[in-house]
């Protein structure tokens, strides 16, 4: 029962993360950065701490009572993971919901697994696994090939992703000769605009998206930085509470602190882009939805922050964290790929691009479940 409910909880929490960005998508007249550091600041300054106020008495008092080390190196580590949150916003906007979440994602679970087995190999730590246990055992061995299986996938999305950027090419050349046919002004720039309204860009997409991938998997490694916060709010919840269990919500006093770095390098680079792009008078620009554009950013960047509420319930349900991190990226892709169905992210392409597509999405899928399996065989 206790694992079923671990797999629900993750199940919410991707949904949520696979659907925050749909909510922006709404945003009319607003310019990226606004609207991204709107929901940002629900996501990791209003939510976060309200959610542990309710879940977590004295939540601050934990916070302030941790050594300076600790709440370094979980700000830190939010820090990083704030830069792989913006560029994943970049991602989604260059590649679309369905392509970019997949890359990205896939990055993210494949760093996520094997980045702390060397940390930990240069650091023992009692508990943790390294690298030489990855090589060294048959759980590990599985591990393994489910991280090559992952980035075969990747490479597979990548080239579907380059299959689509032709194929729109291609399209909107036929319209342009068609234009000119019929005898039509055609006197306008091609664009790369997909069914969805998304700014297909393949090369920026990717970079970003391996940016993105990368740094993303820093916010397992703050909850693992701060983990002693989420053990004393643990240990306090069991006092009052004899013999009921893991508290549910431990990690929420951390999710505080790694949004906090989240939020100061999301709002540094967002503040950049609006002086840069004069867009700063987005904010009180009255041509534009105001309230509707702030109520929008405020349903995503809540939905943003629910993934990691939910995340922490499923791993105090099924007690691991290597397991849970990989099943959390697993329903998250799927979520994405099914908003990219809803979004037509793909009309206007080929046969052989969409089965590309499929493919490498269901390879990342299946090394999502490889590297399950082999965690939960150890």
């Amino acid at each position: 029962m206790q694992a079923i409910l671990g797999i629900i909880f993750h199940f919410i929490g991707g949904f949520a993360s696979g659907s925050f960005y749909m909510p922006y998508k709404k945003v009319k007249g607003w310019s990226w950065e606004s609207f991204w550091i709107v929901g940002g600041v629900f996501s990791w300054l209003i939510v976060p701490p309200l959610a542990a106020y309710l879940t977590i008495p004295g939540f601050m008092d934990i916070i302030k009572a941790s050594s300076s080390t600790v709440l370094t190196s979980t700000f830190i580590m939010g820090l990083l993971w704030g830069i792989g949150g913006l560029t994943y916003g970049l991602g989604v906007r260059y590649l679309g919901v369905s392509l970019g979440s997949s890359i990205i994602l896939g990055l993210c679970s494949f760093f996520g697994a094997l980045v702390p087995a060397v940390y930990y190999y240069f650091n023992p730590k009692d508990g943790k696994d390294t690298i030489a246990d990855l090589f060294g055992t048959s759980w590990g061995l599985m591990v393994m090939a489910g991280l090559v299986l992952c980035i075969i996938g990747i490479v597979i999305c990548g080239k579907a992703g380059g299959m689509k950027d032709k194929d729109l090419a291609k399209s909107e050349a036929d319209k342009i000769h068609s234009s000119l046919h019929e005898g039509e002004d055609a006197n306008f720039k091609a664009s790369h605009i997909d069914a969805s309204g998304s700014e297909f860009l393949l090369v920026k997409g990717l970079i970003v998206s391996v940016i993105s991938g990368v740094l993303s998997a820093c916010f397992s490694f703050g909850i693992e930085a701060g983990s002693s916060m989420g053990a004393t709010a643990n240990e306090l919840w069991k006092a009052a509470n004899p013999g009921q269990g893991e508290f549910l919500f431990r990690n929420n006093v951390i999710f505080v602190v790694i949004l906090w770095g989240g939020l100061t390098s999301n709002f540094i680079w967002c503040m950049i882009l609006n002086f840069r792009n004069k867009s700063f008078g987005d904010y009180t620009n009255k041509k534009t939805p105001l309230i509707k554009n702030y109520l929008l950013c405020a349903l995503g960047g809540t939905m943003w922050f629910l993934q990691f509420f939910f995340y922490g319930m499923g791993e105090s349900k099924l007690g691991n964290g290597a397991s849970s991190w990989i099943l959390h990226m697993s329903f998250i892709i799927l979520t994405a790929n099914m908003w990219g169905i809803v979004l037509k992210e793909w009309k206007g392409v080929s046969k052989k691009t969409i089965t590309t597509i499929i493919i490498g999405i269901a390879t990342i899928i299946a090394s999502v479940l490889v590297v399950g399996y082999g965690n939960a065989v150890k």
